[in-house]
């Protein structure tokens, strides 16, 4: 195969898939790890894709970009499912839990939806719609609606949450790098996000494996602010080593 061949299969993958990964590529056109790279690198360069350890990800997909909620509903759907099943799996009757707007939080929100003697604490109007017929008592932090998102934030936010207690916070994040923290595109989903994890006993991110080693542009919480973290089999072996490394608790599923 043509190297110009195997570049444009790879972006259709990536189309299809939403990432590509060196070490299946290499299996796929039965080429060295080196070729791969060096493809995806030249790839990089022409604007056509981002760079990531391991592998590649859509440009559309940059850590700079803030999409909508339903742009991120498309992307990674059933990682996100299982992800969002083993964070129902761990909560327990009679807990108070807070979700923030992210497309995993509402799946976990739409498991939650028959569990009773549950409370959510939530900044995310479509978090609120989701459980509004429930079992769940549902407690909205109030502030300005960020369309993007669904999501409320601004001072009447932050300050709601500066006066609540929960026992998990469930965060979905933009970007997740081991070595600098948890981001998001926009400062003021930041502090919000922050005043969540402050109100919070135990903070347990949860992200599919695209998310990692992408830094954007607002930091929500450093490392160290991280309990556990929910992720799928794409996450690398190096990020997994780095977090585990960091006494982060790691449930891959």
């Amino acid at each position: 195969m043509l190297s110009e061949e195997r570049r444009r299969e790879t972006l259709e993958i990536l189309r299809t898939d939403g990432r590509v990964l060196v070490r299946d590529l290499a299996r796929r056109f039965r080429t060295s790890l080196i070729t791969v790279r060096k493809d995806l690198e030249s790839l990089h360069h022409q604007g056509h894709l981002e760079r990531t350890h391991g592998g590649a990800l859509p440009v559309l997909a940059g850590a700079l970009q803030d999409q909508t909620l339903q742009e991120k509903e498309r992307q990674h759907r059933q990682q996100k499912l299982r992800i969002a099943a083993a964070a129902v799996r761990m909560i327990r009757p009679g807990q108070v839990i807070i979700l923030d707007s992210g497309t995993t939080t509402t799946a976990i929100a739409r498991g939650c939806r028959q569990l009773r003697g549950l409370t959510v604490i939530t900044n995310g109007t479509n978090i609120a719609a989701e459980l509004a017929d429930s079992q769940a008592d549902v407690i909205l932090t109030g502030g300005s609606l960020r369309r993007n998102s669904f999501s409320l934030v601004g001072p009447l936010a932050e300050e709601s949450l500066s006066k609540l207690s929960a026992d998990i916070l469930f965060l979905a994040v933009d970007g997740f790098d081991v070595s600098y923290g948890l981001t998001t595109p926009n400062q003021l989903e930041a502090r919000v996000n922050r005043a969540m994890s402050e109100a919070a006993k135990r903070t347990i991110v949860v992200s599919d494996s695209s998310k990692f080693g992408r830094r954007s542009l607002s930091l929500i919480i450093p490392i160290s602010a991280v309990h556990e973290t929910i992720t799928d089999r794409g996450i690398s072996k190096n990020d997994l080593k780095m977090l585990r490394e960091s006494a982060i608790d790691v449930m891959v599923v």
